[in-house]
């Protein structure tokens, strides 16, 4: 069964839009799925543990037939579509990415949410700890954070990190590229784009410096 909550952190202000009722420490969404014939119940706890109940109306009896790999049929296929619906939609309206946990990548989100209004895309199925900023009025990139080993940055260590790449002007990125603390864009153009390692290596401040200008080198794309 597919874990819909991996690297998802729950953002508890959108639960009760959603339709979750806060009983204590808990929050508690109930819903039928399959025309009816089953109750479905989602419970969100603080720590972001997340437990479900699926009830077969008919006889009142707990339903997990779902939750089995190996079972099949029609029937049990349905449920199972519907319970992944359901916990689908919760992961993507309630929830938010925890990919990025490292000290610095945790607070370049909030800055550019705070400064810039502007949250993290996820927009590949198949590298889903890589994401985009982009900005709001034209959707240009203008960062991208990724976790990969120092090692395709030509650095003597197997360590994966957490790396944002950031548009910078060719004539600053020939002066800054050291390939210990600077690198030409990893997976973006090399004469345009600069990657830093969130891992100390180059502080939070410049950091923010370097962001802001790619994010203004991105209105003029």
């Amino acid at each position: 069964m597919k874990d819909f909550f991996k690297d998802r952190l729950p953002d508890f202000s959108k639960f009760e839009d959603f339709g979750f009722v806060k009983e204590g420490d808990v929050y508690s969404y109930k819903t039928e799925i399959l025309d009816g014939q089953f109750d479905m119940r989602v419970e969100v706890y603080k720590d972001g543990a997340v437990k479900t109940k699926v009830v077969d109306k008919g006889t009142g009896e707990p339903y997990t037939l779902h939750l089995v790999e190996d079972a099949g049929g029609s029937f049990v296929g349905g449920v199972r579509e519907e319970y992944g619906r359901v916990l689908s939609e919760i992961s993507e309206k309630c929830f938010v990415s925890d990919v990025f946990r490292c000290g610095c990548a945790r607070d370049l989100i909030k800055y550019v949410r705070d400064k810039y209004g502007c949250e993290l895309q996820f927009l590949w199925e198949k590298f889903p700890q890589d994401a985009v900023w982009r900005r709001c009025d034209n959707g240009k990139w203008f960062a991208v954070l990724m976790k990969l080993p120092k090692t395709k940055l030509g650095l003597d260590s197997g360590e994966i990190t957490d790396i944002i790449d950031l548009r910078i002007e060719p004539s600053k990125l020939d002066v800054l590229a050291d390939g210990q603390r600077f690198f030409r864009g990893y997976h973006m153009n090399k004469k345009s784009w600069i990657t830093v390692c969130l891992d100390g290596t180059v502080s939070f401040e410049e950091i923010c410096s370097l962001l802001d200008e790619s994010y203004e080198l991105a209105r003029k794309c």
